[in-house]
């Protein structure tokens, strides 16, 4: 741990540890492996979004595909309906589907099949420290008193909990940083966060990051990060507030990287995506 709260990797100061337990609560919730339909629709969207298959192509006959990915017509069907209705593909009446013209999903969606891997929790945490780090700009910009208020309030409450490892969820403060994104006037970031909040809830204990020995030190580091955000926040300071939410979320990257790179840096197994508390699982503690 650097003197800034920083997780410097090695050792960590939360003792890291994967523990075998098929009978935690976490164990109980793993989601499934993807289903053959996900992977049949995620390599043909991956084609078709890195221009293996160009607009206005016509896609693969059904037996070709069903061939080629060793599948039943059934997941084939299911796979191009889903392109489809993303946008991806459209059919031409007596010949068959073709790359759609523009072939953009209209609407922005997140795998839910992919959600519970550790590199896409990654991912996503990478994509809201893109926008939580002006979120918090503009919250000490243009919050009101009442949401100053509030932004403390919330803080007080989460940071108060000092909850069990084995029944506290990693991102446990996720209420801290909605409160935030209400204060930057724009609703949109908000509704994004929201939008995000099922990708970072209910997935994983903190047990996974912290041992009980060490929960309490990591509740305090946890504290410290949140109230420097606060407090520039409520100083009206939006580069304080800017610095000390990326440094929050970095940390939270940093553990989490670690977590990877203790259970051995790729979470797949022949090519396949492994849910993450099903990978935990077996991992031997260390």
């Amino acid at each position: 741990m650097s003197k800034d709260g920083a997780f410097t990797g090695g050792k960590s100061a939360f003792g890291l540890q994967i523990r075998r337990n098929r009978n935690t609560r976490a164990g109980k919730r793993m989601a499934r492996r993807k289903t053959l339909t996900a992977i049949v629709a995620e390599d043909l969207s991956k084609r078709v979004l890195d221009g293996t298959l160009k607009p206005g192509e016509q896609l693969p006959t059904e037996t070709e595909l069903c061939e080629q990915f060793e599948v039943s017509r059934t997941v084939v069907r299911e796979a191009v309906a889903q392109l489809r209705s993303d946008g991806l593909l459209v059919s031409r009446q007596g010949r068959g589907m073709f790359v759609s013209k523009y072939p953009f999903s209209s609407k922005f969606e997140l795998n839910s099949d992919a959600l519970n891997t550790l590199p896409e929790t990654i991912a996503i945490l990478e994509l809201r420290l893109a926008i939580e780090v002006e979120s918090a700009s503009l919250c000490a910009e243009r919050r009101s008193d009442e949401d100053a208020r509030n932004i403390r309030r919330v803080m007080e409450e989460v940071d108060a909990r000092h909850g069990d490892p084995d029944i506290v969820e990693v991102h446990y403060d996720f209420e801290f940083h909605l409160a935030i994104a209400q204060g930057t006037q724009n609703p949109y970031f908000h509704r994004f966060l929201k939008f995000l909040e099922p990708t970072f809830t209910r997935r994983f204990q903190l047990s996974t990051l912290v041992s009980q020995e060490f929960k309490e030190r990591y509740y305090e580091v946890i504290h410290e990060e949140h109230s420097a955000i606060v407090v520039a926040i409520e100083s009206l300071d939006p580069h304080a507030a800017q610095k000390a939410m990326r440094l929050h979320l970095l940390n939270s990257l940093d553990r989490l990287r670690a977590l990877s790179r203790k259970v051995g840096a790729k979470d797949r197994v022949d090519g396949t995506e492994i849910p993450i508390m099903d990978f935990l699982k077996d991992v031997d503690p260390g």
